[in-house]
Parts: structure tokens; sequence; C-alpha cells
């Protein structure tokens, strides 16, 4: 009898913890299950759309969007990569590809640049309001480019900047947001690698080049991500600050098919739903080939 009641106190705490580990497998359950509709309702509209681009551009205009394969995969994607048109029968889908591509990394690299050069003065050098001076760059989140692309295009086309690469990408160059990320990051830096580059001669250039450079590897992919999509995803400014075709991204022309319905015309559907499943594959690529340090970016800071 002593030996039954042993046995039983000895299986009781192992009863406990399955009981306990039961409600964590449903739990377990209902995220996973959380996360596979999430990703259903996100990707089902993309599926969806690169399906109806298979077809031709007829049956979408009398059917709608189709689920299912057609015939017209190879084609249409080769017309919109290779295909001249526009006004001036030169523009191809890869030109257009090649200006998002200059737009978003001009982009993204420019602010990365000026935003780590000012987070750097406003933390390592002493100046009179250097505090205030920040606070000023980082009220200028209240004015995004709508409320300042009148006067922000006033200015472009006074120094002779349209239709041209560096009137698209310099004047967006100043961020506060990578300002403010980066003078977060450069104040978490331990003061001792500071006195020991002191030490060792090191200069600010040095400084800066030979250390916060390379600790801020994760941060510098996190922005980039980020300013990159941004950068790729613009429609309004390259639409103001450009008129030649030359310089016509694909979120333009994917505009300029959609226009095209004049008289009895039909829109090619399906090639602006497959210029759109272009225009998204090089931002979601960039985002799963640096999602690691898109992370480590923002949550953790290696120092």
């Amino acid at each position: 009898m002593a030996v039954t009641e042993l046995d039983t106190a000895a299986d009781a705490p192992t009863k406990t913890a399955t009981k306990k580990n039961k409600p964590r497998g449903n739990v377990r359950i209902y995220d996973h299950a959380v996360l596979v509709i999430g990703v259903l309702l996100m990707m089902g509209p993309l599926v969806v759309a690169f399906m109806t681009s298979t077809f031709d551009h007829v049956t979408i205009h009398r059917e709608g969007m189709q689920i299912g394969f057609g015939g017209n995969f190879l084609e249409t994607y080769k017309n919109v990569l290779y295909q001249e048109g526009g006004f001036t029968g030169e523009v191809t889908g890869l030109l257009m590809t090649q200006n998002s591509l200059i737009l978003g990394i001009g982009f993204a690299v420019g602010k990365i640049i000026v935003s780590m050069l000012a987070a750097y003065a406003i933390v390592y050098f002493r100046f009179p309001l250097a505090t205030f001076s920040f606070w000023v760059i980082f009220s200028t989140l209240l004015l995004p480019l709508e409320v300042r692309i009148l006067p922000s295009y006033e200015v472009v086309q006074q120094l002779g900047m349209l239709n041209t690469y560096s009137g698209l990408i310099v004047p967006l160059i100043a961020s506060a947001t990578g300002t403010f990320f980066f003078r977060q990051f450069f104040k978490s830096v331990p003061n001792e690698l500071i006195e020991a580059a002191r030490i060792d001669g090191a200069g600010p250039v040095q400084f800066f080049w030979d250390i916060l450079v390379p600790l801020s590897r994760t941060m510098i992919a996190a922005i980039f991500i980020i300013m990159f999509v941004v950068g790729w995803n613009q429609y309004l400014w390259p639409t103001l600050m450009t008129t030649e075709e030359g310089y016509f991204t694909l979120v333009r022309g994917i505009r300029n098919i959609m226009q095209q319905m004049i008289g009895a015309d039909i829109p090619e559907y399906n090639e602006a739903l497959a210029m759109a499943i272009l225009a998204m594959l090089p931002p979601a690529l960039v985002i799963v080939i640096f999602q690691r340090m898109f992370i480590k970016g923002l949550v953790e800071q290696e120092k």
C-alpha cells in the first residue's frame, strides 16, 4: 500500500506538467492558424493578380480577374520588359526598372549618409543648441513631402535639375527618421570606446569610419530596407520632377498603361498587372535577403 501511494505521489508532478503543457500546445496551434490566415489574406490578391496577368487583356476586360493560368505568360512579360512604347516609342520596362532602382538605391544611400553624419555631429560634437537642432530636424516629420512639394519643385526648377536623377534624389535625402535612429544608436555606444580611440590617437573621421560605421552595420541595413522601399514606391515626386519618358519609373508606367482607354481601345490589363508584379519583386527580395539584419538593427544593439 505504501509503495502504491509513493508511486502515485511520484506520478503527480508528471501529470500536472502534462496538463500544463496542453494549453501551450493549443496556443501554438492558434498562433500558427492566425499566421496562416494572415499570409493567405496578404498573398491571395498577389496570386490572383499574377494568374490574371497570364491571360489576354480582352478576356480580363470581359470576364474580370481570373483564377488559373492563361497561355500568355511569356508573351506578356516579354512585352512588359522589352517592348518599346510611350509617346517616343523608346521606353521599355527594363528602362523603367533601371530608373526605379536608381531612385530607390540613391534615395536610401543618400538618406543613410546624411542621417549618420547629422547624428554623429549632434551626439559627439559639443556645439550650442545641439539638442534644439535635433528637435528642429525631428519636427520636420510633421511636414511630409506632400506639404512642401511646391516649394521643393520651385527650388529644383531654379537649379535646373528637372528631368535628372539628381533632381529626383537630392531633394529627398534629408531624413529626420534616420537621424533619430542613428542618434539613439550612437548615444548607446560605450564611453570606453571613445576613450580608447582618443588614447590611440584616432581623429573624428577615423573614429567615425573605423568604429561607428562597423558597429552600425545592422542599423544601416534596417534603414536601407525602409528607405529603399519608400524610394522605390515614390509616385508623386517623380511625376512632378520628370516630364521626359526616359526618366519614368515602374509606378508611372502602370499609370500610363491604364490611361490608354481612348474610344474603343482596351487598356492592356495583363501588362499592367505584370508590371505591378515586377514592381513588387525588388522590395520583396531586399526584405527577404536582409530580414535578419533588419530585425537586429531595430531590436538589438551589437556592440
